[in-house]
Formats: structure tokens, C-alpha cells, sequence
């Protein structure tokens, strides 16, 4: 009876591993190719995305480089499959001044592009970019003042070339980037900027951020599926019921 008890035993330990093991490896799958999750750190791209946003990012949308893969190790350069990003999209990609991070901005500039910014309004090859006043946003400080609290700043609708249209915000008159040089997108790259135009470090920064390569582009901002107040932590789950914003849940990132 012993023998047979232990046999049993041993056989349902090996079950346990193989079952672990196979998640694991689905897990790995799904991350790599399909989805991966990243949370939002900074206000950077308020109104849009908040402190405290949770995301899928969608991994097939541009193809795959080496940044695809966790850890990532070089083990080849360029894209597999590789797609553009449409002007517009909301994307994450590895910082090209520090390619250990991720950062997420607007897809503004496509190649060869010339961008501008004059008095605060975004220029597109020479042509200013539409843009309708809304009224003021309201919410958690988005101007990286010291306090927190909640704020009221100017909000303006934007609209690209190809009709895609977002919120963006203004904190400042005569912002540090509000007037700027022509930046001309080099082949192969992209122009990323925050929609937080005044507390974003963005492409316009070049000596930070600059143009972003295709290799490092990771993928596309698809669906918001958890949310939690600014300066609250997920893991505090006796305090959803105040801290988590309910009506973010399954919201479309566009």
C-alpha cells in the first residue's frame, strides 16, 4: 500500500510541473507574439492615459524585432514582418538614448516629415494641425506642479492629416517646446510626442529621446483592462472599492 500511495504521489507532483511548465511556455507565447501588458508610470500622455493605467499592448501589429523578446537578447536586427505605425497611433518603444526602457507617445512624424511647433500649435509639413478648444480638463494634476491635487488646464482637440483626432493638453502659454526648430524625420524612424504637450519627454528633446528607429518600436496601445487612482498601488485590494476607476475598465486606448 505504501508502494502504491508513494507512486501516486510522485505521479501527481510530475503532473503539477508539466502543468506549470505548460502555462509557462503559453504565457511566454502569448507575451512575445500577441499581447504584453505595461502600466503607466507619469503623465506624459494625459488626458488620454493616467497615472495608474494598466494596458495591453498588442505585439504583432508592426512585427517583431529583438525587443519583442523578453530580456531582449540581439539575436537578429531589423523587423520580422515588419509594418509601419499609422500617424496617430499611441505606441510603446524602447528608449533609442536607453534601450532598457520603455516609453509610450503619439506617433506624430512618419519619414521624412518635417514637424514644427510654433506658439504651442503642432505644424505638419508646413500645414498647422487642426485644432478645435474644449473645455478645461479637469482632474489629477497633470502639470508636474509639487502637491498634487486636483487641477484645471487648457485641453484642446487635435486632428492629423489622415483624420485622426485625440486630446491634448496645454499647461503653459509659452511652454519650453512650445517654439521649436523644423525636425525632419529621418528614413526608417518616427516622431513621438505626448499628448501632456507641456510635461512630456518626447522627441522633440533630442538629446533624450530624438527620432525613434522602426527596430524599436514594441507595439501598439490597444485596450485600458485596469485602472487605479493616481498614488494608490494595485496590489491594495481592500481599497478598490475607492481607488479604482470603474469606468476605465476595457476602455479602447485611441
Amino acid at each position: 500500500m505504501s508502494v502504491t500511495s508513494g507512486t501516486k504521489t510522485e505521479s501527481g507532483i510530475g503532473e503539477t510541473i508539466r502543468v506549470v511548465i505548460h502555462a509557462l511556455l503559453i504565457a511566454l507565447v502569448i507575451r512575445t507574439f500577441l499581447f504584453q501588458p505595461f502600466n503607466i508610470p507619469s503623465g506624459s500622455m494625459k488626458a488620454t492615459l493616467l497615472v495608474g493605467d494598466y494596458l495591453f499592448v498588442s505585439k504583432y501589429s508592426y512585427g517583431y524585432s529583438h525587443y519583442s523578446i523578453p530580456f531582449s537578447p540581439p539575436l537578429f536586427s531589423g523587423r520580422i514582418w515588419g509594418s509601419d505605425p499609422a500617424r496617430g497611433d499611441i505606441v510603446v518603444f524602447r528608449l533609442p538614448k536607453d534601450d532598457s526602457t520603455d516609453y509610450i507617445k503619439r506617433v506624430i512624424g512618419l519619414p521624412g516629415d518635417r514637424i514644427q511647433m510654433r506658439d504651442g500649435l503642432l505644424y505638419i509639413n508646413d500645414t498647422p494641425v487642426e485644432r478645435q478648444r474644449m473645455s478645461e480638463y479637469v482632474g489629477e494634476e497633470p502639470c508636474g506642479s509639487e502637491g498634487g491635487g486636483i487641477s484645471r488646464v487648457k485641453r484642446w482637440k487635435e486632428t492629423l492629416p489622415n483624420g485622426v483626432s485625440y486630446e491634448t493638453l496645454d499647461c503653459a502659454d509659452n511652454g519650453y517646446v512650445d517654439n521649436t526648430n523644423v525636425y525632419t524625420v529621418p528614413s526608417g524612424h518616427f516622431f513621438m510626442m505626448g499628448d501632456n504637450r507641456d510635461n512630456s519627454t518626447d522627441s522633440r528633446f533630442l538629446g533624450q529621446v530624438g527620432y525613434v528607429p522602426q527596430e524599436n518600436l514594441i507595439g501598439r496601445a490597444q485596450m485600458i483592462f485596469f485602472s487605479i487612482g493616481e498614488g494608490e498601488h494595485a496590489w491594495m485590494f481592500w481599497r478598490w472599492p475607492w481607488a479604482v476607476r470603474w469606468n476605465r475598465f476595457f476602455k479602447i486606448v485611441r
